[in-house]
């Protein structure tokens, strides 16, 4: 990536408000709880003229208890080496701190080799501005400190003016236009970042075995094997109830707005222990937001007796919790092995195709009109109906428009047996296809 901020330093000391601020949204979770960002998170924004990523990164910390604070070092870390640019943020608020002098030690090995920019925020009045000057103890830096208040935006102009300087104009990476969009759901403790870090081949996000570690949505081009697009980490989805902290609540809010902005879900089960309650309910929303679904059975390598837990007995299973819902391919897998992953993408992208797909009219007509004419629709209070013509329609998903004369007595039966056509005839895996009935 070209022309990349990345804003590092302790944690709570705003890093996620500067974020949503450059990019221009509240992208970022933020909390007063320290620690609320874990992965490394990445934004766009622009400044006069030049366009800019921004990472958001976690706290550093050490010799805590957190049971995170390696992985969130290694991110940090990842981060830096990533970016054309540092903002080390500290905060004039509370002054230096022992963990401001630590990082400080981690910078200096960066020194002269990319520009490194001392932020001190919260200085929203005058006293606190000139109380920023304690942080020239610290030896790292380019120039002088930059005194400002992320959550105002006070200063934020001035810190930009010196950033944008170093980068390239004109920004020539392409962003997120035009590319498929692809998020990973499910659960929480499912596999879903093992999988994206196993596909981007790097520790993108942070795995362990606590249940919602993942906490953002998190966004990442994936470019590899002739396959580009957008690649979602979400955090996992769990009933309402189970929901207790404000943090999760937000986290469960931002998987569903990545759900709900993405073009095809990879909808994540854990195979040890079968379809539940909130694996339906996930592929049930996915399927009232209309996107193409792709349901990953993971963990495969832990099933032990794989005669009696046939995959066919399985999905015979997942299909019978999930009716009518019945278009979503199966697909078996284990991230920890690397068994069948890349198939998943490779659907993945198949169903987007289908997604996206448009029959000519000549041909629908063609092979519809004979579908009909073997099985007429049935009459009902006497009223034969008679189906003329078939187009698709221009929208984002599949949808056909069967023109009649008595739209009204079609009946749902005959409305799946025409959606099962289509399918025999056209495909549409994964994809949900609408069909409705005009007067002619």
């Amino acid at each position: 990536m070209k022309n990349t901020i990345a804003i590092v330093g302790r944690p709570n000391v705003g890093k996620s408000t500067l974020f949503n601020r450059l990019v221009g949204h509240r992208k970022a979770i933020m909390d007063n709880q320290s620690g609320v960002t874990r992965d490394r998170h990445y934004g766009y924004g622009d400044w006069i003229g030049k366009h800019f990523t921004v990472i958001d990164t976690g706290g550093y910390v050490h010799g805590s208890d957190d049971v995170f604070e390696e992985s969130i070092r290694r991110q940090v870390k990842l981060a830096i080496d990533e970016a054309d640019v540092v903002l080390f943020m500290v905060d004039v608020d509370a002054g230096m701190q022992g963990l401001d002098e630590e990082f400080a030690n981690v910078l200096r090995r960066y020194q002269g080799k990319k520009p490194i920019y001392i932020v001190a925020n919260k200085a929203d009045t005058n006293a606190r501005a000139h109380a920023a000057g304690e942080f020239y103890a610290l030896g790292v830096g380019d120039g002088d400190i930059f005194t400002i208040s992320s959550q105002s935006g006070s200063g934020t102009g001035d810190l930009l003016d010196a950033v944008v300087s170093h980068f390239e104009d004109p920004w020539e990476e392409v962003q997120d236009e035009g590319l498929p969009k692809i998020a990973v759901v499910g659960r929480p403790n499912v596999g879903k970042s093992s999988l994206v870090n196993l596909l981007l081949g790097e520790e993108r996000t942070i795995v362990t075995e606590i249940a919602g570690t993942t906490r953002d949505a998190i966004k990442t081009r994936y470019n590899a094997f002739g396959n580009e697009f957008i690649l979602i980490d979400t955090a996992g989805l769990r009933r309402k109830t189970k929901v207790k902290e404000d943090i999760e609540f937000y986290s469960v809010l931002r998987s569903i707005r990545a759900m709900e902005e993405s073009d095809v879900c990879i909808v994540m089960l854990d195979a040890t222990r079968g379809i539940e309650a909130q694996d339906v309910n996930i592929i049930a929303l996915a399927d009232k937001n209309r996107k193409g679904i792709v349901i990953l059975v993971n963990k495969w390598d832990l099933v032990e007796d794989k005669e009696t837990n046939s995959t066919k007995k399985i999905e015979e299973q997942i299909l019978e919790k999930i009716a009518p819902i019945a278009y979503p391919p199966i697909i078996f897998t284990s991230v920890l092995t690397k068994q069948r992953v890349h198939k998943a993408i490779e659907t993945a992208i198949q169903v987007y195709e289908n997604k996206t797909k448009k029959i000519p009219t000549s041909q629908l007509n063609e092979v519809m009109l004979k579908v009909i004419e073997e099985h007429q629709p049935p009459s009902v209070k006497g009223k034969m109906v008679r189906i003329k013509y078939v187009t698709q329609l221009p929208t984002h998903n599949p949808v056909f428009a069967f023109f009649c004369n008595l739209p009204q007595y079609v009946s749902d039966s005959y409305v799946r047996y025409l959606e099962n056509r289509m399918r025999d005839n056209f495909g549409f895996i994964g994809v949900p296809i609408g069909i409705i009935f005009r007067k002619k």
